[in-house]
């Protein structure tokens, strides 16, 4: 599907963030792994969240609905089945991350298979830990999807550190050493923390990194949770209040996770007028409403240690960076060609076709930036990635003529209602 997107003026108004998909593919996955019922309320829509209840589902939870709630009755780790066939995980890498855990360490049989994208993500680095560990796993030619899980024997746990600064990879292991006498998961660099808080891990801050502690004896906390607005998809919104011309918007109950909003402080530093208000706490986690108005933008330089923590928000960064009066570098981020699609070229080619000047690097670009940037129209490509498709419609709504994306849906992976948003944003709606 095709958008057009013609050129708006302003945007004013509020909306209400959607549901993080990162929390709530967690606390399904989470809740399989007792034998109680968990309550999940704002569970999304969104397509990866939906994927995540499927794949549970076949492995023996029971879902239902009840007064609005999602209620998940899972079967403990030591009611999993021995085989379970198929499961799709769709276009998920969480799902099919976090999954390959519980598999090796529960001893399930089982093949994980994923859509197109997915299955050209290469997942190596959860499989020469998982193997490390006594996983039995056969995947494609360059270490992809399909991958098979064979019934094996009992894992033995490992005191593993960390390559990179990866979430996914963390909860991987930490959820295969749920089934282990001990697991010590190292942390060098900080990630997204969600797995630790949810699970209620010990954690130690040690000289080298934090030290996150696992084990069969751990008791899984049965969820009663509310999930966040998703600061990611909120982003979209901050950038975009900042750089149209007499525009202020409120995206309310977003989470302000610390691990997950570097972009918050990117774009103050860049001089976003951004301030949160109402903010609370649900279970572990910080939500409150964001309320941005249009600002001047600086450049700003992203270092490396930064990277993790706006990882995300990297496409819709690039274009505030593309409206900041001077030159805005990202370094750090090769992992960016490894989402669901080559983010970096796919950052580069948008904004090259809007008529900016950007270089290449094989991990980040150099963007220089024009406060008086009036795109060209253009057909941006979205890649069928949700946050290329999301990034294209803000920069393309700030050009004087009509611009159309490709594979337009590919939002609907995490934000179904994003179109309905931005309509209802520029008084079109």
């Amino acid at each position: 599907m095709n958008r057009v997107i013609s050129p708006v003026h302003s945007l004013n108004g509020s909306v209400q963030a959607p549901p993080d998909k990162s929390i709530a593919q967690r606390a399904a996955l989470f809740s399989l792994l007792t034998d109680k019922e968990s309550v999940i309320c704002n569970y999304p829509q969104a397509a990866d969240p939906q994927t995540a209840l499927l794949c549970i589902k076949s492995l023996g939870a029971k879902i239902a609905r009840r007064n609005g709630n999602l209620i998940i009755t899972g079967t403990g780790r030591a009611g999993l089945p021995k085989n379970a066939g198929t499961i799709d995980c769709g276009n998920s890498g969480t799902t099919m991350r976090l999954l390959a855990g519980i598999l090796a360490g529960s001893g399930t049989g089982a093949i994980l298979t994923g859509d197109t994208s997915l299955s050209k993500r290469t997942m190596k680095r959860i499989i020469d830990p998982l193997r490390k560990m006594g996983a039995e796993i056969r995947a494609a030619e360059g270490d992809v999807a399909p991958l098979q899980f064979l019934p094996g024997n009992p894992l033995t746990g490992i005191d593993f550190e960390l390559p990179v600064a990866s979430a996914q990879l963390k909860s991987c292991i930490l959820l295969a050493g749920l089934f282990t006498d001990a697991t010590t998961v190292i942390e060098t660099v900080p990630s997204r923390n969600h797995t630790e808080k949810m699970l209620n891990l010990r954690t130690e801050q040690k000289a080298g990194g934090l030290w996150i502690h696992t084990s069969r004896d751990h008791p899984v906390p049965v969820l009663d949770i509310t999930i966040p607005g998703d600061f990611s998809s909120a982003a979209f919104w901050l950038v975009a209040g900042a750089i149209y011309p007499g525009s202020k918007i409120v995206v309310k109950g977003t989470g302000l996770n610390n691990t997950r909003s570097g972009a918050l402080e990117i774009l103050k530093r860049m001089g976003a007028d951004i301030t949160i208000e109402n903010e609370f706490t649900t279970g572990s986690e910080p939500i409150g409403d964001l309320r941005v108005v249009s600002s001047a933008l600086k450049p700003t330089i992203i270092q490396p240690e930064e990277i993790p923590n706006c990882i995300d928000e990297l496409p819709v960064l690039a274009v505030a960076m593309a409206f900041a009066d001077g030159v805005s570098v990202f370094r750090g981020a090769a992992e960016l060609r490894h989402k669901e699609c080559d983010r970096i070229d796919a950052v580069a080619r948008l904004l090259r076709s809007a008529g900016v000047a950007v270089t290449e690097f094989d991990d980040g670009l150099e963007i220089h930036g024009n406060p008086g940037l009036i795109p060209k129209p253009a057909l941006f490509n979205s890649y069928h990635d949700h946050r290329i498709a999301m990034a294209s419609a803000i920069i393309a709504g700030r050009g004087s003529k009509e611009s159309a994306i490709e594979h337009a849906e590919a939002v609907n992976v995490s934000y179904a209602e994003f179109w309905n948003h931005f309509d209802k944003l520029a008084g079109r709606g």
